[in-house]
């Protein structure tokens, strides 16, 4: 199928040369100053410092930074992502923060030759793919250095099956397919992108028993039938392909080789597991399509009529098929290596607290350019560094160390990220925060997701920072929402998920799942995290169109929502490095715990799984109480605070598990991880709720108990902290 009508080149180049010519604007840096702040015992000192910090970070500069990290594409293990980070590296260090390029040593693939080809029943070809992106108009498509779309963690292969369609590759759409009488053992299983995370629809059918997976993008999901296509619009092209990991994240992150152990590059090989061993490894190979090369596929699948609502935007009725008409032929050939990776670590010392770190980060490589994933958080962190190091100039000193990380080989697993934690996990034991970016600007609204006792933390920040239109970000946040909460309503839609508790009315800041840093951070060393963006329509994600073109016709032509976010992000690492004391929320914690229990109660009754939740709501109860007793002493600071943070600190990590989840120990934390059958949503108290689903009793008692364990672990903390 075409394109949607483009913009001619001509055109595209002129608005763009246009756009470069439009002065920025200048988003002022001076709001309202709040006079009183959870976590200091008098604000005005710390709101002069915000001021003076705020008033750095620029607009113009944070374009000029965008283009140089997205000159080229530089995914990571490449000649190209070195440069980048010898970029950032540099720019840390003007600032003067301590720097250092640490490299680790991991298992990864890159694709030597990946080819898929759709015959029908008569020997008729159908596709010969994957075809390369082009969109006409964009200057950035054509360039040799371009990766051919692959899917990080597949494995090499060379089959021939027939199709079985399956939706959005689900539990729920495999448990369709059975009800229909569509068999996926031994097929290849044609998925759309979309309701989980794409290792997990691969982890299904490899349950099921299929040979392979192809992943394609509909354009019900982010192309034509949301707007126009790029670069007319910001949605998807026909040739646009969405690559990505399929690795097992939910099982654990990181180099598939060391979990739980840092895979430094003099680490000895006995000390890795055999790569067929991995158990975050798919054994069964995949690969993404666009929908210029799914389209011929589906169109002529027969068998049963797709359900109304698997039914995409293509112009055709779509079909299952199972019934040998429609074969592929899958050829991958993966070229696997132990690759050097580089992640770039900016450090200032604390002078009171050197020991408790605040840790903030971004990922910087990407599959192809990654203007808005992941360089546009990128940009942000750079000039929240330009901000700090204003400060370090005038003098200023953060009580507790600071610590900035730009992680590499996020996209093939959370691999730079994980490493450094699992490097560093020791220290990280009193850490006090690990504040992550990721896709920092994808349009103007903000959102934001945090564990519950730093979700106000996060909503003081923003009302602090001035918005492009106008009042400060924490108003236009709540603005946004309500509008996206009248469309739900309106429209009945919503996302499908883990539930999001609410204690009171405010704007919502969601949990935290995984696909993004924060995840070894919290959910293995129990290091308090947030994660900030600011999203809009984004139809091009981890394709070659992800570039500057798209992000200045697009996301941010003037890039004054990357000094927003610059100003946010940094404002958070401020605040947690001077606070006096530490501002953590335990009483919407504990709010959030008895919402999440009464939630999986209900769900056991309604699954008729037999569970006692008794001592588990008490303990909820008792951390609540206790909570509300130790936010009393937080809010009349006492002048010495160190066994108080001490307590708070240690309340996070009272809630790891030390023997973590039922098959996936590397998951330590019993409140939050990512769902086996979801991958980036987060399942709230997972060692139970999945055992509910599961129908097992015995599991699910055991987990209530190491719930409890943990629940009253973090009372007995907490309880110490007010005598």
């Amino acid at each position: 199928m075409a394109d949607s009508p483009v913009l001619p080149f001509r055109r595209a180049v002129a608005l763009c040369c246009a756009l470069s010519l439009l002065p920025v604007p200048i988003v002022p840096a001076q709001t309202a100053a709040p006079t009183n702040v959870f976590g200091y015992a008098n604000f005005s000192a710390e709101a002069k410092i915000d001021q003076a910090f705020l008033a750095v970070p620029d607009a113009k500069l944070a374009g000029e930074e965008l283009k140089t990290l997205t000159a080229a594409p530089h995914v990571a293990g490449s000649k190209e992502d070195y440069a980048t980070a010898e970029y950032v590296a540099q720019k840390f260090k003007t600032a003067g923060l301590e720097t250092s390029i640490v490299p680790y040593k991991v298992w990864m693939n890159l694709p030597a030759e990946i080819r898929v080809v759709a015959t029908s029943l008569d020997g008729k070809t159908l596709m010969t793919g994957p075809t390369r992106e082009h969109a006409d108009g964009d200057r950035y498509d054509d360039d040799p250095r371009v990766v051919t779309a692959f899917n990080g963690s597949s494995p090499s292969a060379d089959i021939t099956a027939e199709v079985v369609y399956a939706n959005y590759g689900r539990p729920e759409d495999f448990q369709k397919l059975a009800q229909m009488g569509i068999d996926v053992k031994g097929k290849i299983v044609l998925t759309r992108y979309g309701g989980n995370f794409r290792g997990v629809k691969v982890y299904i059918a490899q349950e099921k028993g299929a040979c392979g997976v192809l992943i394609y993008s509909d354009p019900a999901d982010d192309g034509y039938y949301r707007g126009d296509a790029y670069p007319e619009g910001p949605y998807r092209p026909a040739t646009g392909v969405q690559r990505g990991a399929v690795q097992y994240l939910f099982k654990y992150p990181g180099d598939p080789t060391t979990p739980g152990t840092a895979s430094t590059p003099d680490l000895p090989m006995s000390k890795r597991l055999p790569p067929e061993k991995a158990e975050s490894q798919p054994t069964i190979p995949s690969t993404p399509l666009s929908y210029h090369d799914a389209a011929p596929i589906l169109q002529n699948l027969k068998g049963p009529t797709a359900p109304h609502d698997w039914q995409g935007a293509l112009p055709f009725t779509y079909h299952v098929g199972g019934k040998g008409n429609v074969k592929v032929h899958m050829l991958l050939k993966q070229d696997y290596q132990y690759r050097l990776i580089w992640d770039v670590i900016g450090r200032v010392q604390g002078t009171q607290y050197p020991d408790e770190w605040v840790v903030a980060g971004n990922h910087r490589d990407a599959w192809v350019y990654g203007a808005v994933d992941p360089n546009s958080g990128t940009v942000a962190m750079l000039e929240a560094v330009h901000g700090l190091g204003v400060l370090l100039k005038q003098g200023w000193k953060p009580k507790r160390t600071i610590i900035f990380g730009s992680w590499d080989a996020e996209e093939e697993g959370l691999i730079g990220s994980t490493e450094w934690a699992e490097d560093n996990a020791d220290r990280l034991q009193h850490a006090v925060a690990y504040l992550n970016t990721d896709v920092g600007v994808a349009g103007p609204n903000f959102d934001a997701s945090a564990v519950p006792s730093l979700k106000e933390f996060v909503r003081e920040v923003t009302k602090e920072v001035p918005s492009p239109k106008g009042g400060t970000v924490y108003d236009q946040w709540k603005i946004s929402q309500a509008e996206s909460e009248s469309q739900r309503r309106t429209n009945g839609s919503g996302e499908h998920g883990a539930p999001n508790a609410r204690v009171g009315n405010d704007v919502n800041v969601g949990d935290l799942g995984s696909g993004s840093d924060y995840t070894p951070f919290i959910q293995h060393l129990g290091v308090p995290s947030t994660d900030i963006g600011s999203s809009g329509p984004y139809g091009v994600y981890h394709s070659a169109f992800d570039n500057y073109q798209w992000f200045t016709l697009n996301a941010d032509p003037t890039f004054v929502y990357e000094q927003q976010q610059a100003r946010v992000f940094g404002l958070e690492v401020l605040h947690m490095a001077d606070a006096d004391v530490l501002p953590y929320d335990y009483v919407t914690y504990g709010k959030e715990i008895e919402q999440y229990l009464d939630a999986a109660q209900k769900k056991a009754s309604d699954a008729h799984v037999s569970l006692d939740f008794s001592s588990a709501n008490a303990a909820a109860k008792r951390f609540t109480a206790v909570a509300e007793a130790v936010k009393r002493k937080q809010d009349h600071p006492s002048g010495d605070e160190a066994a108080l943070n001490e307590a708070l600190r240690t309340t996070e990590g009272d809630l790891l598990s030390p023997e973590g989840l039922p098959r996936r120990p590397w998951f330590k934390h019993t409140i939050y991880a990512p769902g086996e059958y979801t991958g980036y949503a987060a399942v709230v108290i997972p060692g139970v709720n999945e055992a509910i689903d599961a129908k097992d009793a015995q599991r699910g008692q055991t987990q209530l108990a190491s719930l409890t364990a943990a629940l009253n672990r973090a009372v007995g903390t907490l309880e110490g902290a007010t005598r």
